[in-house]
Formats: structure tokens, sequence, C-alpha cells
């Protein structure tokens, strides 16, 4: 038996075998969260021409200014002001030429029908004709997924349609024989089945369309019939359970049965080491991709965050596949690392990252209230409490607000952090 695959040798190895979906032109305010093929070009300057920043008076020469008209937003002014004059103007309205500087409103007054400075005017208060961009600027690159800021400014930019990326298809199948599909009615020595709604939710934030089977029963003959008709619509069949090694664990024979090869099997990191990866060629070209993830609900959220939103995102059309981790100080001491590469649930509180008492692979509660998952490498020295350590930040319902909220970084020199300056509070996770 093969050793178990390090985390990014496994991530490389799975987005390799993945190619985006195709492109097609589509409508800017129908593209959010889809991934851009091509880069968006400017058809325009922006803005066309100078405009004030502030309401006041666009001055030419010294004061004091005999008035000359108003310069309203949307409007051009009809007239050039000579020297000596001012023109009054609003936010965002076109500067009359050879009008150079503005005086704003607090800062202006009227004696004896003329404008008189408290402060000078200043240029510093006009926006420069091309400050944002200029037509045939690259505004957006290919793999930039659009969101609002990014469709306000392919407006902005003169265009009605994008070149994007299809949303990718999945197949999320979920396998146990003691998984119930309804959890309102769950008879004893039965759990729930979660898994398959918590990847579906998953999937569906990472931009795919999702298509769900299951719960399956611990038969290798119905999963290979699910298999089959998953794999016929979907670049990405995504298996939770069974990819063990128990008497019940039969996602393995069920490929093969299916026709799919096992490309890897396991990989070091704790929760998560039963993954699997099998390939079959597909009716359109290129390959179908299954993901095996384990049963247990930590387990397949940790896996499925590392390995089937990086696919997904792959298939999308993303420039950046993998998650980031951030660094975040802690709120109190971890002890001398596992064997194993570890992803432990924690909160983000006052002092800091702060792990979770209870680390299951089963255990749901602590899963929803964590905001960021720590990286603790296999056999890393203890860390004391305001020791830097990597984070992966997590979309957890409304805890990913308070992330900026609870947590207030030290003012001291990083260094001074580093070496475990961090201040912690009493309750580090209040």
């Amino acid at each position: 038996m093969s050793s178990p695959l390090e985390l990014e040798d496994a991530q490389a190895r799975l987005l390799d075998m993945l190619v985006p979906t195709p492109s097609r032109p589509c409508p800017v305010e129908s593209a959010a969260q889809l991934f851009l093929a091509q880069p968006v070009t400017a058809r325009r300057t922006q803005p066309p021409t100078d405009l004030s920043a502030m309401d006041g008076y666009a001055t030419v020469g010294d004061g004091p200014w005999e008035l000359a008209g108003e310069s309203r937003a949307g409007a051009s002014f009809p007239k050039a002001p000579s020297k000596g004059m001012a023109v009054r103007i609003s936010t965002g309205a076109q500067m009359p030429f050879p009008a150079d500087a503005v005086l704003i409103q607090e800062n202006a007054r009227i004696e004896d029908n003329r404008l008189v400075a408290i402060e000078p005017p200043t240029p510093r208060y006009i926006r420069r004709a091309g400050f944002d961009f200029h037509a045939s600027d690259t505004l957006l690159e290919p793999g930039v997924r659009l969101g609002a800021a990014q469709i306000a400014l392919a407006r902005a930019g003169g265009l009605s349609q994008v070149v994007v990326h299809d949303r990718p298809r999945v197949a999320v199948i979920e396998c146990g024989d003691e998984l119930c599909a309804d959890p309102t009615d769950c008879p004893p020595g039965l759990i729930p089945s979660t898994n398959g709604a918590m990847l579906g939710e998953m999937a569906r934030d990472a931009g795919a369309n999702v298509a769900r089977y299951g719960p399956l029963p611990d038969d290798a003959e119905a999963i290979t019939r699910t298999i089959l008709e998953a794999s016929g619509n979907a670049a990405l069949v995504v298996i939770s359970g069974g990819a063990s090694v128990g008497p019940h664990d039969l996602v393995k024979p069920a490929l093969e049965a299916a026709g799919f090869t096992l490309d890897f099997w396991r990989v070091a990191i704790k929760p998560g080491k039963p993954l699997l990866v099998a390939t079959r060629p597909s009716r359109n070209g290129g390959d179908t991709v299954v993901l095996g993830l384990p049963g247990n609900p930590v387990s397949s959220f940790v896996t499925g965050f590392f390995f089937m939103v990086p696919a997904l995102r792959r298939l999308a059309g993303a420039i950046h596949c993998l998650p980031q981790a951030v660094p975040m100080p802690l709120a109190a001491p971890l002890p001398v690392g596992g064997t194993r590469r570890e992803f432990l649930r924690a909160e983000i509180g006052s002092g800091g990252v702060c792990p979770a008492e209870v680390q299951d692979s089963s255990a749901l509660l602590p899963l929803a209230r964590a905001q960021v998952l720590v990286d603790r490498l296999a056999n890393v020295d203890a860390a004391k409490a305001g020791a830097f350590v990597p984070c992966y930040p997590l979309a957890n319902c409304g805890y990913a607000w308070s992330i900026s909220c609870s947590y207030q970084p030290n003012t001291a020199p990083v260094a001074a952090r580093r070496a475990g300056g961090m201040e912690v509070a009493k309750n580090p996770c209040t």
C-alpha cells in the first residue's frame, strides 16, 4: 500500500485532471458569480473629462471672483469663464475650461456680490479625466469571478456583455446504511443525512450547478448504478462515505465496476485521510473525475473545502483555485503537532484564534461555529499564545461577519508579536 499523499501534491494532481467549462457571451447583469473567460477591456475613459469632487466653486485665477453661472452634474458648461471668474459647481459636474481649482463650499463666502475664499481653492478637489481608467485599458483579467463591484466596473467601462465560463455540473452522492433522509423522522440507530446538503451548498457557493443523489445504502450495485447515472451529466462526481477500508466501504469496487480507474487514495491530513480520486474518459472528451470523500461530516467538510471547491473553481475557470491561508495569532497555547497535518476548527476572539475543545470528525457544532481552520503541520513544535499560525477563513453563516468585529490586532511590531508579545484576554474566546 502506497503512502498517503501530501496535501499540496494531491491538490495538484486533482486540478491537473480538470479543464474549464466552455465559454459564452453573457449580459453583464446576468454574469454574477461566473468567471471571466476573456479579459474585460474598457471602451471608454472614466471619467471622460475633468470633474469636481466637491460642492463649491470652480475658479480661474486669483480671487475675489465674479460669479459666472453654474455647472451641474450631467450637463456641460456652455461658456469658458475668464480670469477672475468662478462658476458654481456640484460634485460630479464638469470642470469648465480653463478653471483649474475648486473652492469648496465650506471655505467660501459672498461679499459685495463677489466670491471670497476663507481658505484658497485647490486642484486637489478635481477628478482628472481618466484617473480611474482609460479606453483600451484591461479592467478585469480572465479567471476573475464577477461580483457586484466587477459588474459595476464592466458597465462603467462601456460593456453590456462579457465572455464567461459556463457553470460546472457536479453530482453529489451520499452513501451509508446509517443515514436517514428525513431528519424529522429518524429511527433509533440511524442519523440524519447531512453531507449531501452540506457539500451541495458548498458546491453552489463555488458556482456549480448541483445534482444530489441519496442517501444510498451500502450496496455496491446501487452505488455503481448511481455513479453511472450521475457521471453522464457531470464533469465532477463527489461521493461522501464508503471510501475507507471497512467491509461496508464499497465505493472503490463500485467505481471499478463503472469503468473508473483509481488515480490516488489517501491524503496525509486529519481529518480527511481516506480521500480518493478516480477518472474515466467522458463522451465529450477529457475525463470525468470522481472525488471520494470520507463519511464523517467534519472530514467531508474539510476535504470538500480543500479538494471539491478548488476542483469546481478550476472547472468554472478561476485564476486562483486553492484557498489561501492568512497568519493569525493564537489566543491560547497549542501542543506539539501530531503525526499528521491537522486542520483545527477555531473561533476568533479578542485575543486571537481559539481552537475548539472538541475536534472530533463527527462533531458538527464546533464546525458550524468555526470561523477558520488552523493549519497544524505534522510534528510541529508547540506554539505559545500570541504566536502566529496559518489560518484558512471560512464563510460559515453569520459567524464570518464577526471576524472583523471580534478580533482586534495588537499594534506591537510584527517581530514582537511573532516572539509571543501578543496580549491575551483572560477569556480569549469572548
